[in-house]
Order: structure tokens, then sequence, then C-alpha cells
């Protein structure tokens, strides 16, 4: 095996919470670590996108890092797990968004050269427009100075472009030709890997939530395990709200999000990448989103607005007919071709909103060691890098200045 080939065996591993050492024969594995009983520099609880990609720059940090989840890295119930997540730079002039999402893009591009199968696929992001935004012109002036290339189209040349689309009401739209998709799961079970390689540890146990005191210097595990450490990064996406019900609060509110999969005609590709790219429709209600049939998965749509709210440890993940009636009539406007076609598979995740859809990333008020990540909002996914690297300084103490944004004292709490 190749350094950066992956094996089935090693992603049961993963999931499995076996370590997968670099160095060893083809596919080898060892047995669980033994994680107690060790001084850890760092303890990052929550294997999902924000946790792993912290993780994995604070080994880079030089830190002696563990990583752990309950289930099991981007497992189904959680925030990242699933099958694809859109990457965007167009954030309506937003600085601090634009810039994470234009700095998490090359190290997704590098993660996904190492994989045996693609993370990434440049298919291109297409907004969509009624009407012109405010915000488009400092949105485009931002992206222009990143170097992020956006593409205005009028809508004769849409019809031109892309037929397979219904126009009804839009006038023009934005291509982000660089952009695309990001295989979530995929793209978190990867980097677990690689951080185990480069001498992470990762091991799938389910923490307690910690117990109020004058010190936070172990978790225990439910299975009864103490683990030692100087920090811990709590990036544990809707269940933030359950370990830390005093500080989180309704800072963080899961919601229900339903996903549909749409199976074409027999040889039609116009929903097929190139020929279609990922998509948002921003003026329309809820602001529905999608993507192409990406490797044969059929042609995905979902609504962004928020869903009910939700426990994620006894939602049932199962579509309601409210909701696939909701969507076919949306299809039917705007993909007609497509409208009728059978549901081919569905899935129901969650967001894991913060009030306002800013990230939460700050210490405990009164444990200094400790950091809470969270509040992706829907949004979160494409920015794990970034939030990675964040993360890292902030637990370093090399970030300059913190963004007041992230701050908990900037969401609103309610216990």
């Amino acid at each position: 095996m190749t350094k950066h080939m992956i094996t089935r065996r090693a992603v049961m591993g993963a999931l499995a919470g076996a370590a997968v050492v670099g160095g060893t024969e083809a596919g080898a594995q060892t047995p669980a670590p033994r994680v107690a009983g060790q001084q850890w520099d760092v303890v990052v609880i929550g294997a999902g996108v924000f946790g792993s990609w912290s993780a994995y720059k604070l080994l880079k940090q030089g830190k002696k890092v563990l990583l752990v989840d309950a289930w099991g890295p981007s497992h189904a119930r959680a925030s990242s797990g699933g099958e694809s997540r859109l990457t965007r730079t167009e954030y309506g002039g937003d600085q601090i968004y634009t810039r994470f999402a234009w700095e998490a893009l090359s190290d997704w591009i590098a993660l996904s050269k190492k994989a045996e199968l693609p993370i990434f696929h440049p298919i291109g992001a297409l907004y969509i427009y009624q009407k012109e935004p405010d915000t488009l012109a400092a949105s485009i002036a931002l992206n222009k100075e990143h170097g992020a290339p956006m593409q205005r189209i009028e809508r004769a040349e849409l019809l031109k472009r892309y037929p397979q689309i219904g126009l009804d009401g839009i006038q023009f739209a934005v291509l982000q030709p660089t952009m695309g998709a990001l295989m979530a799961r995929r793209g978190v079970q990867t980097l677990v890997k690689h951080f185990v390689e480069e001498g992470g540890t990762y091991q799938q146990l389910a923490i307690q939530p910690p117990k109020a005191g004058a010190a936070l210097d172990a978790i225990t595990s439910l299975s009864g395990e103490t683990v030692r450490a100087k920090q811990f990064v709590f990036a544990c996406g809707p269940w933030l709200p359950k370990l830390f019900p005093d500080v989180v609060g309704t800072r963080i509110v899961p919601t229900r999000q339903e996903i549909f999969f749409f199976g074409p005609d027999p040889g039609d590709t116009r929903f097929d990448p190139p020929q279609m790219p990922a998509w948002v429709d921003p003026d329309e209600p809820g602001i529905p989103y999608g993507f192409p049939s990406l490797e044969a998965r059929g042609f995905k749509l979902a609504i962004d607005g928020h869903g009910p709210r939700i426990d994620p440890d006894t939602n049932d993940r199962i579509i309601s007919a409210e909701g696939l009636k909701q969507i076919r009539a949306y299809l039917a406007r705007r993909f007609p071709a497509i409208s009728k076609r059978p549901l081919s598979e569905s899935r129901v995740c969650q967001y894991e909103n913060s009030d306002n859809g800013d990230f939460i990333i700050d210490k405990h008020p009164k444990w200094q060691n400790v950091l809470i990540v969270g509040g992706g909002s829907g949004h979160g996914f494409k920015h794990g890098p970034a939030v990675g690297r964040y993360v890292s300084e902030l637990a370093t103490g090399k970030l300059s200045k913190p963004e007041a944004r992230f701050a908990l004292t900037a969401h609103k709490y309610q216990g």
C-alpha cells in the first residue's frame, strides 16, 4: 500500500476506533490504544469536521493529541455525516467567512489529492437570482481581492448554458467556477486516517459531561476511563448544549433537515457534472440548494431554512410526506425534467444553529484550558481547515486577535 492509499480495512479500522499506524505493513492495524494513564497535550472530543481539523492542526503544531468520538469519525448522526457539502466563497461581502472559505479550500484540495477517491469535486457553484442583492457588488470585489473568480451570467446566456433549469423569475446568475462539492463523510474519515498516520491518536470513546470544579485536568468516559490532558477541545456539534447546559444552553439549537435524491431518466446526463454545477436559489423561500448527480448518487436537493428543533439522540431519521411534497412542487418549477422521477434516496440530518449563524469558538468562562467549538449553522463544513487553524492558534496562544463574533458572549444565552 502506498502512503496515501485508502484501503477498506483502514477506513473500517478508523470507524471501529482502531488506530492505523503509518509505517506498518500494508493495511496492518494495532489494537485500540490505551488512552488512560497518559498525559496528553490536547484531547479533542468530537471527530466531525471541526474536531478532526482542529486535532490535525494541533498535531502539526507539535502537540501530543488524542481525538475521540462516541460513534466514529463523521458518523451517521453527526452534522458532518452524509454525502456532500457545498464549498463557496460567496458570503455577501462578509470578510470573515469569505476569508475562511478561501483559506480552507487549499487544504481540502490537498487532502483530496492524497485520497484514493476524490474529496473535492470542482464542479462550480451557481447562484440564480430573481433580483440583484445589495451585497453582490461587495462580494464580487472581496472575492476578486482573494483571487476567487466570480462570473456574472445574464438570462439569455443562462438559457443556452443550462436549459435543464426552469428560469421562471430568474434574471441572472453568478457562477464560481473553481468552487464545487466536498464529499463529507469521506473527507473527514480520510483526514482522521492521515492524522493517525502522522502521529496522532484516535479512539472511539464516549465522554461524560465535565463536572463543575475549580479546574479541569481530566475527563471521564462512560465506561469509567479517566483521560488527562493539559487542554481540551469540545467540538461536539449538536451535543454541546447537553455537555455544557450552563454555558452553551440555547446558544446552539439542533434542527431537523431533510435531504432528497432523485434518479434522472436512463441515459440523461443533463443532471450530471459538468453539465450541471452545484447551485443555490437564494430568492426562493427557504433557500433551496442542491448538487448534480455526484458519483452516480442522484440529483440532490434540500432546503436551507431551519427545520423543527430536535434532540440528536432521539430523532428518527425519516423524511416527512409534507417535505417530499414541497420538494416536488419546487422541482416542477425549477427542474421540471426531473420533477416526476423517483426518489432514489433520502436522508435526515441536522444543523447545529447558533442564534445568529456565527460560529462559537471560545474558551470556557471558568476553565481557560477548555475550548468550545461549534455552531456550524449549516454552512460550517467548508470552513473546517480554517476553523482547525484558528482553534490551534487560540489553544497555543498564537492567535493575536480572537474574532469577537466567535465569542460565547456574542451569542444570546437562555438556560
